[in-house]
């Protein structure tokens, strides 16, 4: 069994949503407050402490009808059933897509080709808690006999950008040890990293599902360099470790046997954080918070499996992408965190996104005539509106923002978070109610500058319309972050099987590797 092959412009749906836009295409969204008092109970959704409002977008109640029919008509439920059953629906890599498993907290078994995976995944989680427990502990030392002080990751793309969101993200709950990421092949970047460690108390965590991607092997091989300096080819299954598939070539490396971590063809990179792939996270946060992220995850998943479309976050946050993409042709969208921990998060979402959905051939082998992917950009709280907000507000580009943002301070500072979350809502209210030409008459009247009317009041008016969704978390903790990035994973699903895409294979990062080899060949 495999993914439906439906192309989404031939539906009924389709076809609706075509003649609903160009009625709609000119909606001011504040008239349908007007109309609606109770808009915002409307279009709004919620799973655990994850609080959607998408009541600030151009679409009314009719839009969100013909988003789930198109849903519904693409069998999108049959889509999600195969994407939680093991079925093998990366089908131009023959494997089955199954993240999912990796936080599975059901019970239940999970199948790949009739064999349950559980137990498989089981023994890894145990196996990083007996670790990661002896590492933060100290009982498990370096190769002088001396307790851990650093971790460093070695890795790139799935194998970097996740571990280091969620440690960047949550050092409120991270323990003594101070964890560092190589990824790029930037000599420099190494050196930098590497000339504040000691070698005695620093364990390195080499993470390549191959052990042979470029990038890792190289960063990997100039680090071992370094080591040797001060210890000998004996002392690398101390401060060594590996999470890999290739056990021989891991071997060779000098890693003890004991010390390789696993991974499985089931799981793709950028999903892959969940498992071993995630050690550095459990170093740097302790299983127990690991655990609760991957709880959080499953809280989701198990939402998105069963909730119904017209309540389902990851659905409608799906829908309105494929609305604005292909109806409004934005082409990209603003992801904004109000939380400086959350750094990290727009970087993993472009990965996320538009490494999955970057496809322009469709999954029955045909080149697409319709818009697939969104270029995702941002970054961080108030300090975007010193940076590319005046593009969004008052610039040619029409521009879907999501706002992230946390009810709870972690440090407890109220008089900043309360500025903080005042600037968060009114960017959403800013750019959907906007300031017209009569607001910026009257400031002006008041402010005493009537000579200036005349030539200012052009440039300080704000068309508003501008739509954007407000994300609200109580708290940000491990649990709650594995919710949220759950979220977007399965959103990024719901996008791909609309535009009926394969979004599990990435064959369009080979062609410049392979380039760059015969360069250097």
């Amino acid at each position: 069994m495999s993914l439906k092959k439906i192309d989404p412009t031939t539906t009924v749906a389709w076809k609706k949503l075509t003649a609903h836009f160009e009625e709609i295409k000119e909606v001011q969204m504040p008239s349908l407050f007007v109309k609606d008092e109770s808009r915002k109970e409307t279009f709004s959704a919620c799973v655990g402490d994850v609080d959607l409002d998408y009541s600030k977008n151009r679409m009314t109640e009719d839009t969100l009808k013909y988003l789930l029919e198109l849903a519904q008509e693409v069998d999108l439920k049959d889509g999600i059933q195969q994407l939680f059953s093991g079925k093998k629906i990366n089908a131009t890599e023959n494997r089955a897509v199954l993240h999912t498993a990796l936080r599975n907290k059901s019970g239940k078994s999970v199948l790949v080709e009739g064999q349950d995976v559980m137990p498989e995944v089981k023994k890894s989680l145990s196996k990083m808690k007996s670790f990661s427990d002896a590492i933060i502990s100290g009982t498990l030392k370096g190769y002088t006999q001396k307790a851990f002080t650093d971790v460093v990751n070695i890795g790139i793309g799935g194998s970097d950008l996740g571990p280091r969101m969620v440690v960047e993200a949550l050092p409120f709950y991270a323990n003594h040890l101070k964890t560092h990421f190589i990824s790029n092949i930037d000599g420099d970047h190494v050196a930098e990293i590497l000339k504040g460690l000691d070698p005695e108390t620093t364990l390195f965590v080499i993470v390549s599902k191959t052990f042979t991607t470029q990038e890792t092997l190289t960063n990997a091989q100039t680090v071992k360099k370094w080591f040797l300096k001060s210890a000998s080819e004996k002392d690398i299954k101390h401060n060594f470790v590996a999470v890999s598939t290739n056990l021989e070539k891991v071997s060779a490396f000098g890693i003890d046997s004991a010390h390789i971590f696993t991974m499985w063809d089931w799981v793709g990179g950028r999903y892959s954080m969940w498992s071993a792939v995630g050690l550095s996270i459990c170093l740097a946060i302790g299983f127990k918070n690991f655990d609760d992220f991957l709880s959080g995850a499953y809280m989701v998943d198990q939402h998105f499996e069963s909730t119904s479309f017209d309540q389902n976050l990851p659905v409608i946050l799906a829908l309105i992408s494929v609305w604005y993409n292909n109806f409004f042709n934005t082409e990209s969208e603003v992801v904004i965190p109000f939380s400086q921990y959350m750094s990290q998060l727009v970087p993993y979402l472009q990965q996320l996104s538009m490494e999955s959905n970057g496809k322009a051939v469709d999954r029955n082998g045909k080149d697409v005539h319709y818009q697939t992917g969104n270029i995702i950009w941002g970054n961080t709280g108030t300090n975007v509106q010193h940076a590319f907000m005046q593009l969004v507000h008052q610039g040619t580009k029409l521009i879907p923002v999501d706002f992230i943002g946390f009810s709870q301070p972690l440090h407890g500072n109220e008089e900043h978070h309360e500025k903080l979350m005042a600037n968060f809502y009114a960017q959403s209210e800013a750019l959907c109610f906007g300031k017209s030409k009569e607001q910026v008459h009257l400031e002006l009247k008041f402010a005493n500058k009537l000579d200036a009317i005349g030539t200012l009041l052009p440039y300080k008016v704000f068309e508003g319309n501008r739509p954007s969704n407000t994300i609200v978390i109580k708290k940000l903790s491990p649990y709650s972050l594995g919710s949220l990035i759950a979220i977007y994973e399965h959103k990024t699903f719901t996008q791909g099987y609309l535009w009926n895409i394969f979004s599990f294979d990435q064959f369009g990062v080979e062609l410049g590797k392979e380039m760059a080899n015969k360069r250097l060949s």
